[in-house]
């Protein structure tokens, strides 16, 4: 520490005899550090921009944009509203102890969620680029948008599947009678019929082990053919499955195969209809008994696991998952806007509506576990199925069973709301790579590379409908799917706010949104975001367990891959930082180029020249405005960071609303 305290003074002294006093700097566009750059500062690198009034080589008029303002926060919400809310959320809570999961996740929200869902929605409507492009802002970075394609490809190979799984429920409805309702002469002895209301058994004499949902044994038995184990492989796709995944990805394909102008017609359908059969689900199932103690279970809190760190970390992680913050989809939606767009109400009603989907889901899915534990006869809610990605596939059927009108109706609704959910998620998960792929070959026609990758994608996806399929499901979410993006994201906020500066992160969208950027907003993202985000990183290393599946040890060949996946991902970093730095042919120091590198190129910024020039003018005004207040106070390098993350100096800064 005294070392570190002793460079941070030798690089201040370095630094203050090196550069004039604020006062007498010359007021040029954006020259000279910043306040808040203090990792630059530490290591005597001071900021210098590399920005120009040129205009980016992919100009903004060349892109195409929401044909209005309704398309894009429908299409946020059919992003973030998803299988993360009905499928995922449920089960996380379930193996976190209901109640006592709620507070964590609601005041994880508000730290992380929606700091950072702000922050990505803004870099790509301030750029109109990529979530691999935006990294101009720090060239250095690029590899942060390489790896979290390869997290969001890591989750859409999957996430198709699950799309799989629904289409084949939905058909499987139209028989006359539900193919789980009742259990079957060649099932289990311990079967019990989920169409039973009351706790009866289906023989009276069969007392042999617990007593186990004919729901359950449909889902596991039947339709996954579910192994045991996976020492042995995870043996062929089922050719049904198969069928269902092909016509899954064929639908991704036709809503993208015209970019945002195709989908985001199909976004108002995708947003609305899930809300509609949820709440008709959710009505059926708290009339059923048992359903008060589920969801007693679920609401009440359990004060003691608070102090749990593993409950902060999965909340954390279900979070990401939810509103698919770090797989660069909300960068993409938003690089399809006006630039002007008011995007901090946007991001504020798609982040409610978030919390209030997965409440909605949670209250549905324990009210229905409660209604088990009663017909069942178990008196632990905890103990009632097995968690994991059946929990949404075995309890929603269970309750559907039990409807007395048309069970057939509410089963094709409900799965055709679940298909819609994860059509809406995957549509922005699979555009944010074709995306970037298009950013990177602007010759190639969108919709080619839309087909080549979606049939990538289904080729992938086999994987995952085999026996032994669910296992590498739950191996790809932990390491690529979590892991991997969690770490990225991290990176992503140092690299935004203690590279490139809170100050003039909060300069460009002030301009871009014409509001001040509040107190919450620069504290979360100066401070409390990151530092929360890597103290649960470093509790998740500290107590780090490998991943099991249904409370069984994966085999080593499975670990070694997902740990390929995670660390793949993550060396996209290194490798594309090295690769910038190598490519600088100039005479400079290693270092040199690896500061220079740090900062923003000139193709940063508003990719239209108009705006361009007017921003590089406000940020001059903003900066020399700061510089005069700095030299007026005699403000010490401390206090002007302080001044910074409480927007001290903003207040000097005029707005322009009549932008908006």
């Amino acid at each position: 520490m005294m070392k570190l305290t002793l460079h941070t003074a030798m690089a201040t002294v370095s630094y203050s005899s090196m550069h004039p006093s604020p006062k007498t700097q010359p007021k040029i566009a954006l020259s000279g550090r910043t306040s808040s750059n203090f990792l630059c500062h530490v290591f005597q690198c001071p900021l210098v921009y590399q920005l120009n009034a040129s205009q980016p080589e992919n100009a903004a008029q060349n892109r195409p944009e929401w044909s209005n303002k309704l398309e894009f926060l429908m299409s946020c919400i059919s992003m973030s509203v998803g299988l993360g809310n009905v499928w995922r959320f449920p089960f996380t809570a379930y193996e976190n102890g209901g109640g006592a999961f709620l507070i964590p996740y609601l005041i994880v929200l508000f730290v992380i969620g929606r700091p950072l869902y702000y922050l990505e929605m803004a870099l790509g409507q301030f750029t109109s680029r990529s979530s691999v492009k935006i990294w101009e802002v720090s060239p250095l970075f690029k590899g942060i948008g390489i790896g979290q394609l390869v997290g969001t490809t890591s989750v859409v190979s999957y996430y198709v599947s699950l799309i799989a799984l629904t289409l084949h429920y939905i058909f499987a409805s139209f028989a006359s009678e539900l193919p789980w309702a009742t259990c079957k002469d060649n099932w289990a002895d311990n079967c019990v019929d989920s169409s039973l209301v009351v706790n009866e058994m289906r023989d009276s004499n069969s007392t042999s082990g617990q007593k186990v949902s004919s729901s359950q044994i449909y889902f596991l038995d039947i339709v996954l053919k579910e192994k045991d184990s996976i020492d042995d492989g995870i043996g062929a796709p089922d050719w049904k499955l198969t069928l269902w995944l092909l016509l899954a990805w064929v639908v991704i394909f036709l809503v993208l195969v015209r970019g945002v102008k195709s989908s985001g017609k199909v976004a108002y359908f995708l947003a609305i209809f899930p809300y509609v059969v949820l709440i008709i689900i959710l009505v059926r199932a708290l009339t059923l008994e048992g359903a008060v103690d589920g969801v007693i279970f679920f609401i009440k809190p359990q004060w003691g696991e608070l102090l749990n760190p593993k409950v902060w970390y999965s909340a954390t992680t279900q979070l990401f998952f939810s509103l698919s913050v770090g797989m660069g989809s909300i960068i993409m939606f938003s690089s399809y806007n006006n630039f002007h767009h008011n995007i901090y109400r946007d991001a504020m009603i798609v982040t409610t509506l978030d919390t209030f989907t997965s409440l909605l889901g949670g209250m549905t899915i324990f009210s229905i576990l409660g209604n088990l534990a009663h017909n069942l006869g178990i008196e632990d809610i905890s103990k009632v199925v097995k968690s994991g990605t059946g929990l949404a596939f075995i309890s929603y059927p269970d309750a559907i069973a039990k409807f007395d009108i048309v069970p057939q109706l509410f089963s094709v609704l409900f799965f055709f709301m679940l298909f819609v959910l994860g059509v809406g998620s995957a549509v922005a998960l699979h555009g944010a790579i074709i995306t970037a792929f298009w950013d990177a070959f602007p010759k190639r026609k969108y919709w080619h590379l839309a087909l080549i990758l979606s049939t990538i994608g289904f080729c992938t996806g086999l994987v995952y409908i085999t026996p032994g399929g669910q296992w590498i499901l739950d191996l790809v979410d932990h390491y690529g799917g979590t892991f991997l993006i969690y770490v990225l994201a991290i990176i992503e906020m140092v690299a935004i706010f203690w590279i490139y500066g809170l100050d003039n992160w909060c300069n460009d969208i002030e301009f871009m949104v014409q509001r001040r950027v509040g107190l919450y907003w620069r504290l979360c993202w100066g401070l409390i975001t990151p530092l929360f985000m890597i103290a649960v990183f470093i509790y998740s290393l500290v107590e780090y367990k490998w991943p099991t599946y249904s409370g069984q040890q994966y085999p080593g060949e499975a670990l070694i891959c997902g740990i390929f996946v995670f660390i793949f991902g993550i060396l996209q970093v290194l490798i594309w930082a090295v690769w910038t730095v190598t490519g600088d042919s100039t005479k400079e120091s290693v270092w040199g180029k690896i500061t220079k590198a740090a900062k923003p190129s000139s193709q940063w910024g508003p990719c239209t020249e108009h705006t361009r020039k007017a921003w590089l003018k406000y940020k001059e005004e903003a900066k020399s405005r700061r510089d005069d207040i700095i030299y007026a106070k005699n403000h010490s390098s401390i206090v002007r960071k302080l001044c910074v993350l409480f927007g001290m100096y903003d207040d000097f800064i005029q707005l322009d609303s009549t932008r908006l």
